[in-house]
């Protein structure tokens, strides 16, 4: 009997748009683009962007763009360490609300920069408390140190690499793998079954925190996607990547188009196929009768 070739499978894990992935533009563009360009939900970086931390204008937006928010990205950058207050924890509070009232799974955390030391010594503790009283993933997302010329700084703590840490999910970005120089593979292996969340995008390893279009720098991007359609992945696929170079808006949109066209070609592994029976075997003279 001849073999049939291994039919391609619709991914089922859903593709989102990162809202950061269309900077300069803003919360609304990525919404319109998201919507356009067929992805499943988009990702809100909360920022200074008013829209982005305003849950009713999010969920009018992903009412008229028919994109559902899957997960909000808490205000944990140097940038936006204003915003929702200064208080950390309470920044955690408000993204979890948001995510609760706009339908969202996942809340993305960082881990603590070091120079917030009571936030930092309470962290692992705290978001422990916090994932055991929501459904909502807290998924804390690997970071990278800090690099000048030879010198490396480590502005993280507990520390960049969350799986060093009992947290009870985890968020894999692949460019900060590429910028801290740790296999994305490996790390992924070592996440388990807390695996929750994904930001695709790729990197060259340079040290510096690229986020790429996936398919254009040397990270194993493609194996991974494989990877999580092949071992059942609960969670979502995030296109997080830098546009900011785009020469116009058309140059952005073909930028994420090629990566959602990307990621779910490789989240679409060939279905397993059923092995053939075996020919009964002669148990006097072992061999098939």
């Amino acid at each position: 009997m001849a073999h049939q070739a291994p039919q391609a499978r619709i991914p089922g894990t859903k593709v989102a748009l990162s809202t950061a992935s269309v900077y300069p533009e803003n919360t609304e563009a990525a919404f319109e683009i998201a919507g356009r360009l067929g992805y499943d939900g988009v990702e809100v970086m909360v920022w200074t962007d008013p829209v982005s931390q305003d849950t009713d204008a999010l969920n009018r937006l992903a009412d008229g763009h028919g994109v559902p928010v899957l997960a909000v990205h808490a205000p944990c950058l140097l940038i936006t360490q204003r915003v929702w207050s200064t208080d950390p924890w309470r920044k955690l509070t408000r993204a979890r609300h948001a995510a609760e009232r706009l339908g969202a799974s996942t809340v993305v955390v960082h881990p603590p920069f070091r120079w917030q030391r009571a936030y930092a010594r309470d962290f692992v503790a705290g978001i422990g408390r916090m994932a055991h009283e929501t459904d909502i993933r807290f998924a804390v997302e690997n970071m990278y140190p800090w690099r000048y010329r030879d010198r490396e700084m480590l502005a993280y703590a507990p520390g960049w690499d969350p799986t060093e840490e009992d947290y009870r999910h985890f968020t894999l970005d692949v460019s900060h793998a590429a910028t801290s120089r740790v296999d994305a593979l490996a790390m992924a292996e070592r996440m388990g079954d807390r695996l929750g969340h994904v930001h695709i995008a790729d990197g060259s390893g340079s040290g510096k925190d690229e986020h790429l279009v996936p398919g254009r720098g040397g990270q194993p991007c493609a194996q991974l996607l494989e990877r999580l359609a092949a071992t059942g992945f609960d969670g979502h696929v995030v296109v997080e990547v830098n546009t900011r170079r785009a020469v116009s808006s058309a140059a952005r949109e073909a930028d994420l188009a090629e990566a959602l066209a990307y990621t779910r070609r490789h989240l679409a592994a060939p279905a397993p196929q059923p092995r053939l029976p075996l020919a009964p075997v002669s148990a006097e003279r072992g061999e098939p009768r």
